[in-house]
């Protein structure tokens, strides 16, 4: 009597693989009732967290936590805001938040504005869309991450041909950068820039879906049979003789405990290290956060506000230069007093020193003074550029340093290689997200975290 293997071959012609015969096999014994499957808890719904639960949805009942709601782009309009921010009551960062919830801002003690999404979908949503592959830093200790990378690019449409989009502007910067031999490239984006409005909003949540953002990735798991728990602030990891247990959250006004088999830990790099120490698990003081800083200039009629957010960059060897219009520092740094329209920007994104953490009461964070002479390097740069585009240097101004891609306080090493699992974790417990970065990447992000992200869904569904 023929079996069920023998009847789809006969009916499609092909050959069921090694793989999906174990996935068929243990589809019909769930089916059955033969087997239950195990609970895995991802924290965090951004890159790191939405990829690892995409992933693992393949063989796991997946639930994500994630702090936030359901994100909305911010939609005042320019008239507006720039009326209100005329009125001086725009006077410290961490308003953002009365304006735009899903922006979340931490002070440090000397005064730099520490930023992270707070919505469903992570800083994903707040990003700049930048879809830059940066791991030369895990090769170094042994990380071979191409088969993640080319699943990445499978499933997310990514494009660096949006030069059409671009103001005289920055096709004249692009140019200047060419003239200095500063080799500038566009940046390669998440999404589908054809369809790109200039509204320049991109780091505010874009408002007509063309920017990818990790809630694709989780409504692709949800599909599947993931559950998503938003409004869940997980306070620590439940152990118990050396294994984990669960999770304990707190959701409203109540105490929550979600059991599971595996948890992941991707609540972003000022997040996840909170959770482990919580949970009596030491981090590193290793905290990293990528700093930009502004350089900026009247130039009427740029209208960097109404551009796709860094349209390209410069790469130098510990930090990028790119045009960015900078929101916090427009609407908070008094410098900064010309109209959106008229103010011209060029950014620079640091890789910092690995010093720093982070616990339940405050960021600690200063820059090096090496950092700061990285920053003042490239605002030498950039003051050249501009001048270049016939602006005074003593018309430049600076911005707001401000910084949103923390992470390295649970740093990979050559010895976790393999198995990307920290001797000091629980062994059914990981973490997914840029903590464990070993040093600053000082550039975007979102596609390497993705990355090891889908590597540790891997590593777990090898040893189930």
């Amino acid at each position: 009597m023929k079996d069920w293997r023998q009847d789809f071959q006969a009916v499609t012609g092909c050959t069921l693989s090694k793989e999906s015969l174990r996935a068929a096999a243990a589809v019909k014994d769930i089916s059955a009732g033969r087997v239950e499957m195990k609970k895995a808890i991802v924290v965090g719904s951004g890159a790191g967290g939405a990829a690892a639960a995409k992933k693992l949805q393949e063989k796991f009942q997946v639930t994500v936590l994630e702090t936030g709601r359901e994100f909305k782009p911010f939609s005042s309009s320019w008239p507006a805001l720039e009326k209100l921010k005329k009125t001086g009551l725009f006077f410290d960062e961490r308003e953002i938040q009365l304006l735009f919830p899903s922006m979340k801002v931490h002070k440090t003690e000397d005064g730099m504005v520490m930023v992270s999404g707070t919505g469903l979908g992570g800083t994903t949503t707040l990003s700049a869309g930048n879809a830059l592959r940066m791991d030369k830093g895990l090769k170094e200790l042994g990380i071979d991450l191409d088969d993640e990378f080319e699943e990445l690019y499978r499933e997310i449409p990514v494009t660096n041909n949006h030069q059409n989009k671009w103001r005289d502007t920055t096709k004249e910067l692009f140019e200047i950068c060419k003239e200095m031999d500063l080799n500038p490239q566009p940046l390669p984006k998440l999404g589908d820039y054809e369809r790109c409005t200039n509204c320049g909003r991109c780091v505010l949540g874009c408002r007509y879906g063309v920017k990818w953002d990790s809630r694709q990735f989780l409504k692709a798991a949800q599909d599947s049979g993931t559950e998503l728990v938003i409004g869940c602030k997980v306070s620590k990891v439940v152990t118990e003789k050396g294994s984990v247990k669960g999770v304990q959250a707190q959701k409203g006004m109540n105490s929550v405990f979600y059991p599971a088999d595996i948890v992941i830990l991707a609540a972003g790099g000022f997040s996840t290290p909170v959770i482990l120490q919580n949970s009596g698990i030491e981090c590193e003081s290793r905290l990293f956060v990528d700093p930009i800083l502004c350089v900026a200039a009247e130039y009427k009629g740029s209208l960097q506000n109404k551009e796709l957010s860094m349209p390209f960059a410069v790469q130098r060897e510990h930090y990028i230069l790119s045009p960015y219009f900078d929101y916090l520092s427009f609407f908070f740094n008094k410098s900064w007093r010309y109209p959106a329209s008229d103010t011209l920007a060029l950014m620079i994104k640091l890789a910092d020193s690995n010093a720093g953490s982070v616990d339940n009461k405050k960021i600690n964070k200063t820059l090096t003074g090496i950092d700061k002479e990285r920053l003042q390097e490239g605002v030498g740069i950039c003051k050249e550029i501009l001048n270049r585009y016939d602006i005074r240097k003593d018309n430049i101004f600076l911005g707001t340093i401000n910084a949103g891609h923390p992470g390295g306080m649970l740093p990979l090493t050559r010895q976790e290689a393999e198995t990307f699992h920290n001797p000091k974790l629980p062994k059914n417990l990981y973490v997914a997200d840029a903590t464990l970065f070993p040093k600053s990447l000082g550039n975007p992000p979102i596609l390497t975290i993705m990355a090891m992200a889908k590597r540790v869904g891997k590593i777990i569904m090898e040893q189930i």
